[in-house]
């Protein structure tokens, strides 16, 4: 038995006919007959009751239909499958992203169009620090990456970083802090001799080194750092009066009680959220997955 013997038992079962089932097949009559009865013979049962007047299922053969609509809807699955992943269309994305993007208003619609334009495609997403996104990216452990690199940071050339979202910085601080009271935007220098609550360095961590980096500009080095490795606890703890904080805007969406955020002088305030993944390596669905985070992000902003 082969496939072909069951694509022509298929045929003839749903037409009751070998004429109207060869002119489905495009094929002449007599090698349809010769298939099916060989098909008989491998299997040992009659499929068909024969008359001059009428082709007429046995039960074996009306068993037999149900299956084989069924094998044969399931390779054609599997065929088009294959297909659509050798153009890009199917297999596991690994994307990781850094804790304020869930928070950024294209995440949401940069995933929902990802699935919606890639149904096939299998998407593993996970919270990673940009550092350790980035390490993961050499090693080939996630296939793109949402994260806030260092201004200071270069990727290799094996590395491409894709603008995907813009936000600003803000300066966090206790409701009732002086700086909560203000109508212009704040200077850096508000943070000297202050105790901070800071995301911990890491290799390229975007908001500590852009933290330190804006610090020195100002012309001090921030003194009684704490260090947290979530956003949301961040926040706690200067609401908790352990410190100030700069975070992205996008953690304003987080209503907690007991904290304010202010505006930076906007010169300073900026801060980027990239895709990155690897040119070297051809990925289609990574660089399906970037192209629609940079439509996201335009459209979003």
């Amino acid at each position: 038995m082969d496939l072909r013997q069951l694509r022509y038992f298929v045929a003839v079962a749903e037409e009751l006919s070998f004429t109207a089932a060869a002119r489905r097949l495009h094929i002449s009559q007599p090698p349809l007959s010769t298939q099916v009865q060989a098909l008989e013979r491998s299997l040992g049962v009659r499929l068909f009751e024969r008359s001059s007047r009428q082709v007429v299922l046995t039960d074996a053969g009306r068993v037999l239909l149900d299956e084989a609509r069924h094998t044969l809807s399931r390779l054609a699955g599997a065929v088009e499958r294959a297909q659509r992943a050798e153009r890009g269309e199917a297999g596991l994305l690994r994307v990781a992203f850094t804790g304020s993007v869930p928070l950024v208003p294209a995440f949401a619609t940069l995933v929902a169009a990802f699935r919606r334009e890639w149904p096939l495609a299998r998407l593993q997403i996970e919270h990673m620090p940009t550092g350790a996104q980035l390490q993961a990216l050499e090693e080939r452990r996630i296939d793109v990456g949402l994260l806030r690199p260092s201004r200071q940071y270069r990727p290799p050339a094996h590395l491409k970083l894709t603008a995907f979202w813009k936000d600003e910085l803000r300066l966090v601080v206790p409701q009732g802090h002086p700086a909560a009271r203000r109508r212009r935007p704040a200077a850096v220098t508000l943070l000297a001799g202050q105790p901070l609550v800071l995301f911990p360095r890491g290799i390229g961590c975007g908001l500590h080194d852009h933290v330190m980096a804006l610090c020195a500009r100002a012309g001090f080095v921030p003194q009684g750092v704490h260090e947290a490795r979530e956003g949301t606890t961040i926040v706690g703890l200067v609401a908790a009066g352990m410190g100030l904080s700069l975070l992205p805007s996008a953690y304003e969406r987080l209503t907690t009680v007991g904290v304010h955020y202010a505006a930076l002088e906007p010169a300073l305030a900026a801060s980027q959220v990239c895709a990155a993944h690897r040119v070297d390596e051809p990925h289609r669905l990574a660089e399906h997955f970037v192209h629609l985070a940079r439509e996201a992000g335009r459209h979003a902003a």
